[in-house]
C-alpha cells in the first residue's frame, strides 16, 4: 500500500481567484493532502493582510477536508520539504507563465531533488483571470464578481468601501 501524497500549491492569492480555486479543487483529487501555501509576500504589496487571505483561503476550501491552509516565508521549497511533500503544483495559464513556472521548476529541482513540480492549466473559463486583474478592476470599480467565489466578492468590496 502507497502512502498518500502530499502536495503543496504556493501562491500569494490576492485574492484567491475562480482559476485558483479550479486548480486546488482538482488537486485535492489526485493527491491525498494538499497544503495551500499563503506566501508572506515581502517582495510586493499586497490588498489583504496574510491573515485576511489565509481567512478567505480556509473558508473557500472549509469543505474539502484533505486540503489544509497554511502560511510560509522564505523559499516555498523549505515549506515543501518541511511539511513532507513529495509534489508542488503550479497553475500555468499561458505560454508566458509557463516560462517563468519552468524557471522555477527547475530551480526546485536543483534546490530539493525530491519534490516534484506538476503542472496544471486552468479551466478554459478561468485560463485568463489573475489576481493582478482582479484586483485592479475592483479598484476602477469594475464588477469582478464573475473572476472570484461569493465570499471573496464580499471581503473585496468590503475592503474598497474603507
Amino acid at each position: 500500500m502507497s502512502t498518500p501524497i502530499i502536495a503543496v500549491f504556493p501562491g500569494t492569492f490576492d485574492p484567491i481567484t475562480l482559476g485558483h480555486q479550479d486548480l486546488i479543487r482538482r488537486s485535492a483529487r489526485m493527491f491525498g493532502t494538499v497544503i495551500v501555501a499563503v506566501a508572506a509576500a515581502h517582495h510586493k504589496k499586497t490588498m489583504f493582510t496574510l491573515d485576511e487571505r489565509l481567512a478567505t483561503v480556509r473558508e473557500v476550501f472549509a469543505s474539502l477536508g484533505n486540503v489544509q491552509v497554511e502560511s510560509f516565508s522564505g523559499l516555498v521549497r523549505d515549506f515543501a520539504v518541511s511539511h513532507g511533500a513529495q509534489v508542488m503544483v503550479r497553475g500555468v495559464r499561458s505560454v508566458t507563465d509557463f516560462d517563468y513556472e519552468a524557471q522555477l521548476a527547475g530551480m526546485n529541482r536543483a534546490l530539493a531533488a525530491d519534490v516534484e513540480t506538476v503542472f496544471l492549466t486552468p479551466d478554459a473559463r478561468y485560463q485568463y483571470i489573475s489576481s493582478t486583474l482582479v484586483r485592479e478592476i475592483a479598484m476602477l470599480k469594475g464588477d469582478v464578481a464573475q473572476f472570484v467565489a461569493p465570499e471573496v466578492h464580499a471581503r473585496l468590496m468590503a475592503r474598497l468601501q474603507n
